[in-house]
């Protein structure tokens, strides 16, 4: 009988923002911003595929989206979830969905733990599916994503769609598109 460290059986993961990652975002005034209902709800082109071959290289496929609309008011967490089925049903490689539904209004409160940039949905999902954080990888286009993988440990790759906002870290890695962040992660993987 043999005896293996915890460490590895950890499993490396990719860790994915939704809006503007793996479906498009509506751009207001250089501001990216989520469909407002499931029509609106479009993956990027050759979304699935990238997805299906980084699961085929042995990634786990975390979706890691902050969804403040839904505690704002402004948006049903019953339109999110019929998303988020969607995304389940057009990507089968993804493993999990962690949401985080704060809004973040409350300025004098500690930020939530969960809400990116804070990397909560990051160490809950490595806690509950055993992943390894400093194999693993976050993509987003959004500077909390970039800052939320920092934070995790994990390595980033920004989606730069030339949005009217300042990134307040350096990402590992710039791309222009999915497929092309799945291409990086899949050449970088060791």
């Amino acid at each position: 009988m043999s005896c293996s460290s915890p460490a590895t059986a950890l499993r490396r993961a990719v860790f994915l923002d939704r809006d503007g990652t793996l479906n498009r975002q509506v751009v207001r005034a250089g501001k990216p911003y989520p469909p407002a209902t499931l029509a609106e709800f479009e993956l990027f082109p050759g979304v699935p595929e990238a997805c299906a071959r980084l699961a085929a290289a042995g990634y786990e496929l975390v979706v890691a989206t902050n969804q403040p609309d839904v505690g704002r008011g402004t948006q049903s967490q019953a339109v999110v979830e019929s998303m988020h089925a969607r995304l389940r049903e057009l990507v089968p490689s993804l493993r999990q969905i962690e949401v985080c539904y704060d809004p973040g209004l409350d300025k004098s409160a500690p930020p939530d733990r969960r809400r990116k940039p804070e990397p909560g949905m990051l160490f809950d999902a490595a806690m509950e599916l055993g992943l390894d954080l400093p194999r693993s990888w976050m993509i987003g286009d959004r500077w909390r994503d970039i800052d939320c993988g920092q934070r995790a440990g994990v390595r980033t790759v920004f989606i730069d769609f030339g949005y009217a906002e300042e990134l307040r870290a350096a990402p590992d890695f710039i791309v222009r598109s999915f497929p092309a962040a799945a291409d990086l992660v899949l050449a970088h993987s060791s």
